[in-house]
Parts: structure tokens; sequence; C-alpha cells
């Protein structure tokens, strides 16, 4: 077992569980600390799994650029691995444009946990982010989820961005390229009609004109009642 979404089956090959990342350990990298629950989320995945008979099933891109196998597990019992550790609280939802298979599903547990405060759901390391530029600033470089009000929206060349705030220069944004943006029309999300909706979003913090999110796939969005 390498950690709470990474394991090692008899032959050898690392196995990814995609959909799903689990706190981070260390692992000796330097200057890197194991983040909150991070051992009790190993832990967790070795129960599930260890000595268990386990089936693969791929939805999307098959080897990541590590060279890590990308799958489903399902023990012979039926137990979906990326499901209950999500159940347990000791994963979140991190999804990519090719690897997109059961998404939906998993957004729907992990909402369960998180409205029960199930482990890292009571920790404020992981919790969901308000669309703050001062708050997301110091988390630049992060894996969060943030929530907010989009102010306004806006196209140009195909590229739509997504405002949370009056500035576009200083406020929190999230931008869909291009590419992504057939996707989200395939889905029946109307880009333009988000403005003034409530949305949540997830993925890696940059700096681009302050805090902003690159959302790849409809997956990353969910628009809030």
């Amino acid at each position: 077992m390498v950690d709470g979404d990474t394991l090692v089956p008899n032959d050898g090959r690392e196995v990814r569980l995609v959909g799903i990342q689990a706190p981070k350990l260390a692992l000796g990298r330097a200057g890197v600390t194991d983040w909150p629950l991070a051992r009790q989320a190993k832990t967790a995945l070795e129960e599930l799994a260890l000595g268990r008979e386990l089936a693969l099933y791929q939805g999307g891109l098959a080897i990541d650029r590590h060279g890590r196998v990308l799958a489903h597990l399902v023990r012979a019992d039926g137990l979906w691995l990326q499901a209950e550790m999500l159940r347990r609280g000791l994963a979140r939802v991190y999804s990519f444009a090719d690897n997109r298979a059961l998404v939906a599903d998993m957004l729907a547990i992990e909402r369960q946990a998180r409205a029960g405060k199930i482990a890292i759901w009571a920790d404020p390391f992981y919790r969901v982010q308000p669309a703050d530029p001062e708050l997301l600033a110091p988390l630049i470089g992060s894996f969060q989820i943030v929530e907010g009000v989009v102010a306004a929206v806006a196209e140009a060349r195909g590229r739509w961005f997504l405002n949370f705030g009056p500035d576009r220069k200083t406020d929190v944004t999230a931008t869909i390229p291009r590419a992504a943006a057939r996707l989200f029309h395939e889905a029946g999300i109307d880009l333009a009609g988000l403005a003034g909706r409530s949305v949540r979003m997830r993925g890696w913090l940059d700096d681009y004109d302050g805090p902003s999110l690159e959302l790849t796939h409809p997956e990353a969005i969910e628009v809030l009642p």
C-alpha cells in the first residue's frame, strides 16, 4: 500500500484509485509534510484491500504520466473501494477530463460525508473555501473546493471566464478552456447562464490576475440550488 489512494497488487503494477484524492503522505519528499488524516486514509485502504481479490475497471485514460494504472477497484464481495473511501470521509472527488466515469456517483457520496462532517470534513484543512481572494491567496498551488456566486460571465476567443467579483484583475476567476467548452455544452451546462448562480468548483488554485481555477470538464463544477 502506497497511501490512501494508491496500492500495488500482487502483479507488481502500481494502481491509482481513479476519481478520488486521499490525504497525501510525504513519502520522503523534501519539504513535504503529511496532510491531516493521511495515515488514517492509508490504514483504511489497507483494511479494505489487503488480502482481497480485486477487479479493475477503467472508464478513461488507462495509464497516467507516472506509469500508474488508473482504475476503479471493486472487491469480489461487490464493495467499490472509491465509494467506501469517500463514504468514510477519507478522500475527496478528484476527476479529470480524460477520466470522468462514475464521477456523479462519487460526488453524491462525498456530499453525504461532508454534510455529516465525517473524518476530513471535520478538519479545517479540507473545508470548502469561499470565493474570497484574500482567503484563497495563501492557498495558491493547492487543490481546493471553492464555493461562490458567479458575478459575471465572459467569453473571449472560445475561452470562458466566470468572475466572482467586480474586479477581474484581483477577484477569484474560473476559466473554461476552449477545448473544454464543448464538454460543458454536451453536458447541458449553459455557461452564459451561470451569472448570478451559486456554484461549487474544485481544482488546483493558480495565480492569474488573482486566485483562479481552470475547469477542464463539467464535473469540476456543481451548480447549487
